[in-house]
């Protein structure tokens, strides 16, 4: 799983790609032209103050991505965010997992 670092690859992504919003995730893509996938991962500090349960939410985002990078079309920058508006409490790996399956089947990111 090869991920997005710089602020850059993020930028272009939230202004050049489009948006699909799910329960507890929005998830920004846009086509590299490359044959893998690049993803990254935002959570705020104002979902929490607390570092080690950002990281966690990131972990499970993660986890829940790589579940399903088999069945995911290739070619493409994703950036998951957690929403603002979700307590990170509500963080578990099968709400996460269903919540980007959706989000996937939305925008017909499937193969």
């Amino acid at each position: 799983m090869l991920t997005l670092k710089k602020n850059l690859e993020f930028q272009r992504v939230f202004k050049k790609g489009k948006w699909v919003g799910g329960d507890f995730l929005s998830i920004y893509y846009l086509p590299n032209k490359k044959k893998t996938n690049y993803i990254g991962v935002a959570v705020s500090k104002k979902v929490t103050k607390s570092s080690v349960k950002r990281n966690r939410i990131r972990r499970l985002i993660k986890e829940a991505y790589r579940k399903n990078e088999s069945l995911v079309l290739a070619g493409f920058d994703i950036v998951f965010i957690w929403k603002l508006n979700c307590p990170h409490e509500q963080a578990s790996f099968d709400l996460i997992d269903k919540d980007i399956q959706k989000c996937f089947r939305k925008i017909n990111l499937y193969l």
